[in-house]
Order: C-alpha cells, then structure tokens, then sequence
C-alpha cells in the first residue's frame, strides 16, 4: 500500500505524478518484456534509510565507517544469489545490466581485444559489442547472427571463432523467443580458449523457476538484471562460475576491482537489500510457478496471435517473449503498433526483426513478453483477450504505412498520432482496455 503522505505535503507536484503513474499501471498492461511489477516488499526495501548509507567499497572493505549493519545485508544477499544460482561467487554492486556488462570486460579483456557478441537486429544486446555502443569502441566487435528461421546460427558463431580467436563470447540476447542452448557455446570457446558469458538478464527468473536451463555448468560469468523475469528492483548481479574459477583463480578479485574502484563509486545498499528481498521470494516455491505461468502465458499470447494471421519470428516462443513480424503488412510497421497500442493501453515496444528491411527507428516487428501480465494473475484466456485487441489495432492502422522517402516519415507519424487522438475505435478500445485491467490490480497498488 503506497499513499506518498510525506511527499504529498513536501512536493505535491511530484507526488501527482507519481499518482498518474500509478494511475497509468493500474489501468493498462505492460506487455514490454523487459518490464515487471516487483512486490509491495521489494518497493518497500527501497524506501528506506539504507539508501543514504554511503558504503564504497565491499563488506569488511569500506572506505568510509558505519557500515556494520549494510555489510550484514551486503552478505546475506550475496550468500542468497549463490544459491539462488548455484554459483561460489557474485557481485551485487553494479548498478544495472550495462555497468555490469562493462565490468566483464574489463575483468577479462584489454583494450583492443576481440569480442564477440550476438548482433543487435538479430536480438542482441548494446553491451555485446553493438557499433553504437563503447564496446565496440574500446573492443574489436565481431557479431554472430541468427539464421533464416530466427534461431541463432551456431555454424556461424564457430566460423567467426575459430578465424578470429575472440578473448570473450556472450551467449544471450534481448529478443530471442527460443532456448539458449549454451552447451555449443562452451564447446567453441574452450576450443579457441575464450571466455563465456551468458547474459541471463532476460531469463534469469525462468532459469531459477526452472523454465530455462542453466548457464552455470557451461560458462565462466554470468550476469543479469534483477527486474525482469526475476520480479526485483532494478539492478544487476555478476556471478562467476566454479568453471570461471578454474580458468582463472583470481577471476572474482577481477570482477570486484573492475566494479570498484574501476568503474563504480559507492554501492545503491537499497538497492541491495531490495535485491536480497527479491531472491528471498525468488527461492519460495510460488515462484516456480509464477515462471510456470508466465511460459504458460507467452506460449497462449502466440498461439492466440498466429490464429488471428499475425507471424512470429521463430513461429513461437519457449519463453517468456514473443517476436511479431510484421513485414506481411508493410515495411517499418513496428513504429505504427507501438504508437496506437499505446494509445489504447497496452504497452509493447517496437523492435527489429532478423534481416529487417528497414531501419532500428523505424523497425518492422513489435516484441511482447508476458512477466508483467503474469504477475497480476492473468492466464491464457486473458492472453486471448489481448490478442484480439491487437488484432484489432492491426484492423484499424492498416491503411497507414512507413514511406520510403525519409521527408514524409515526419508528417506521416505526425497525421497517424492525430488519427489516434480522433478515432472512436480506439477511445473504446481505451475503455475496454481499462475496464479489464482493473480486474487485475496491481500488487503494491491493491490498497492505494
């Protein structure tokens, strides 16, 4: 239960806007796979005075004093992600999933090294040596890709290792609906001796439920989010692995010099407990099937889709995503399903799809996940809802698409978001979605 009492008598600006964002959760659906909604306990955790303990540094370590009490939740939050994971070794300072990324390598690599990372209009990640991101800069990226049918080409991952002996391959990805298989992975690095490192970001709270193999036998680090499928704040975890270990015995010492005093000043110690919090629930046996149930759900969502004509890339999903492509209905109509799913209240993003004809701005698939939806207790009938409502999105935009002249792109959207402020259907679709929503509420909004 949130009623932001001191904040409404401090700052009522900010407390109404904090009241309209509650507002805007309670009635629309988060369909972004990358979103959740933590419990009442996690947001708890963070509005407390461990946010204004400046603790730099690590437990027993600190480079200031007073860290008595932070140092205990420092440890038991560790001591609860190694067996959460079933890891000898974690990190809990980084402050999200990029710095996290960013310390790998730093632990790992030089200056210049190769690296190789799955590439980003295939379903990768900016950290895995994207070109706009700095570590393709500081590091020479080589990127594997996804085959015809949206699957990771593995033929290619092996060519590209073997001719350009990377010191680091990620396995792990942002919009890949199917199982990460990370035993191929472990043979072709420990062939040309790299490092390997999955990324779980996405699935970590399905590898701990049970609905995804594990990383941890076949790689050397691991590193994920605590916000997505695994339902925490928004942070990171850095694990190395007994495997990690035996490649190099000092790896751990590495990742925590990288994070502090390499990369990070002093740790989010809220942040930190809140992630303990998280783990502590991700270890209940109602987690498992949360993860279950939200498989369950994304596997409806696509089935539910495919039956209204819609294709997906992979034709399905063993996760918690699903990836729609969209080019039978035009080039870059991503950008159009964004806009006018939004308007009605479900939010979803835009987003490449493997060899996209057009643009990253101006992308040709939308991608929907399910952790969101699942956590305030929606099934597959629910699913089916959704996907009728998509399907009549796709009805009513059909007569609008992406011009090939990048002039009119501008007027184009400008006259699209003026048809979605005017048009009854979605107005009525708005109140549908609404109504439906609030049948669902939020769970640290349930009292508010």
């Amino acid at each position: 239960m949130i009623h932001h009492l001191h904040l409404k008598e401090t700052d009522p600006d900010v407390a109404r806007l904090i009241d309209e964002e509650d507002e805007r959760q309670r009635t629309g659906l988060e369909l972004i796979r990358s979103e959740n909604h933590a419990s009442a306990a996690v947001l708890e955790t963070l509005a407390t005075t461990c946010g204004d303990k400046y603790a730099e540094g690590y437990p027993g370590r600190r480079y200031y004093a007073g860290n008595e009490i932070v140092d205990k939740i420092e440890n038991l939050t560790r001591d609860r992600a190694k067996k959460l994971f079933g890891v000898p070794y974690v990190n809990v300072e980084p402050y999200s999933g990029s710095p996290a990324n960013l310390a790998v390598y730093v632990a790992t690599c030089k200056p210049g090294d190769t690296i190789m990372g799955l590439d980003l209009p295939s379903g990768g990640h900016l950290t895995h040596g994207w070109k706009a991101s700095v570590t393709s800069q500081f590091w020479k990226s080589v990127p594997y890709h996804t085959d015809a049918h949206g699957l990771i080409d593995m033929n290619d991952v092996a060519r590209l290792a073997r001719e350009h002996k990377p010191k680091l391959i990620w396995c792990g990805a942002t919009a890949m609906p199917r199982v990460i298989d990370f035993e191929p992975f472990a043979q072709i690095a420990d062939e040309v001796g790299a490092y390997l490192v999955a990324d779980i970001s996405h699935i970590s709270g399905l590898v701990v439920g049970g609905q995804h193999p594990s990383p941890v036998p076949h790689v050397h680090l691991v590193t994920t989010t605590t916000h997505k499928t695994l339902r925490g704040p928004r942070g990171a975890i850095i694990m190395v692995t007994e495997k990690g270990l035996q490649k190099d015995p000092d790896l751990a010492e590495k990742v925590d010099r990288a994070i502090i005093p390499g990369l990070q000043g002093g740790p989010h110690m809220n942040t930190i407990a809140a992630i303990g919090v998280a783990l502590h629930e991700a270890a209940q046996p109602a987690f498992a099937d949360y993860a279950r149930r939200v498989v369950e759900n994304a596997k409806a969502l696509a089935d539910a889709l495919k039956k209204r004509g819609f294709k997906l890339v992979t034709d399905g999903t063993d996760n918690h995503l699903l990836l729609v492509d969209l080019t039978p209905s035009g080039v870059g109509r991503g950008v159009f399903f964004h806009l006018a799913l939004e308007r009605i209240g479900l939010y979803a993003n835009k987003n490449t799809v493997p060899n996209d004809p057009s643009s990253p701005f101006y992308p040709s698939g939308l991608r929907l996940g399910t952790p969101a939806a699942t956590t305030r207790g929606m099934g597959p009938q629910e699913m089916e809802t959704v996907a009728g409502w998509i399907a009549d999105v796709r009805d009513a935009i059909s007569d609008y698409q992406l011009p090939t002249e990048k002039e009119e792109r501008g007027a184009t959207l400008k006259r699209f978001r003026a048809f979605l402020s005017t048009d009854e259907r979605f107005a009525s679709l708005r109140s549908d979605v609404e109504a439906f929503c609030l049948r669902f509420p939020v769970a640290a909004l349930k009292n508010d």
